[in-house]
């Protein structure tokens, strides 16, 4: 296996963006992101970072998923996560939630960028294009604040929303990844609260 100080300085920095991302936004970047990061002439060429980034152990590649980068860990195999599942959470309009827990769920803690405090399941399509769709369960790790760009589940006016984060000017904007919806504007007048961000999801 290589270490680090055996990587290309390309690569390592290819890697340091990896984890940049998972901890700033919840989520590895895809490879059109990379590719976009480090000003690759195509996707192509940052796959074969990738292919190689995976083959010197460093990270996991899921197939057949646009955000399948895993890193993978130094350490033992850790215990499996005991996760409520909490109800529902709107990807589109937002949604009363389902108040209580309706299920507890064992997760190997690597499914994940963060480990999470708790679980929601996805109703819409609003975040299809951040590879959320209806009827994944998210998980969520508890946080009242996020940076710009980060995917967050808030509550607006006693509903619940997961969106992209943003704040302006003028205040802050719940950002959907589908073309077919708006903007959320979120004024002074409007009771919002940031529940937690996203960490990761899994598909039943």
């Amino acid at each position: 296996m290589y270490s680090m100080s055996t990587l290309s300085p390309r690569r390592n920095a290819i890697l340091a963006f990896i984890r940049e991302r998972i901890t700033e936004q919840g989520q590895p970047p895809s490879l059109a992101e990379i590719a976009e990061a480090f000003e690759f002439a195509s996707r192509s060429v940052a796959r074969k970072h990738i292919v190689a980034l995976a083959e010197a152990g460093l990270i996991e590649v899921r197939p057949n998923q646009a955000r399948g980068i895993r890193l993978r860990e130094a350490q033992p195999r850790p215990e499996l996560l005991h996760l409520p599942l909490l109800g529902k959470v709107a990807a589109g309009v937002p949604i009363d939630p389902d108040v209580g827990v309706h299920d507890q769920l064992l997760f190997d803690p690597r499914l994940f960028a963060r480990v999470p405090d708790f679980l929601l399941q996805v109703a819409g399509d609003s975040m299809i294009d951040d590879g959320i769709l209806d009827g994944d369960l998210v998980g969520v790790t508890r946080q009242l604040e996020a940076r710009n760009g980060q995917i967050v589940v808030a509550r607006l006016d006693g509903e619940v929303t997961i969106k992209r984060f943003e704040r302006h000017a003028n205040g802050v904007r719940l950002l959907p990844r589908n073309p077919a919806y708006a903007p959320i504007e979120v004024g002074v007048e409007r009771d919002f609260v940031i529940e937690g961000v996203y960490c990761g999801l899994v598909r039943r």
